[in-house]
């Protein structure tokens, strides 16, 4: 029962090593390593979303807890008495042409 265990057991091995190496092999080639960059690349813009998400939430949780404005609301003011919509009747500076 020894023999045909071992033989088994190397040819499980031989198989394996066999996939490792065409993987290994095909992910050097250029089709191999555009595909992984491009999953490189995926990965590091999910990356970034999940961070820029959880600041957002994090943001938002500090502003509610110091009782700031939610971020990019607009403020409140109230026009002053210097700044009026109506027009002017102040003279003209223009110069007419008289001829």
């Amino acid at each position: 029962m020894g023999r045909p265990l071992w033989f088994v057991a190397g040819a499980g091995v031989g198989v394996y090593a066999a996939a490792r190496a065409r993987r290994a092999a095909e992910s050097l080639t250029a089709d191999g390593l555009r595909d992984r960059l491009r999953g490189w690349q995926a990965g590091a813009r999910l990356f970034a979303d999940e961070v820029h998400q959880g600041r957002t939430e994090r943001e938002t949780e500090l502003r509610e807890q110091l009782g700031l404005r939610p971020h990019g609301a607009p403020e409140l003011t109230t026009p002053s008495a210097s700044h009026s919509t109506a027009p002017s009747t102040a003279p003209s500076t223009e110069m007419k042409d008289l001829h």
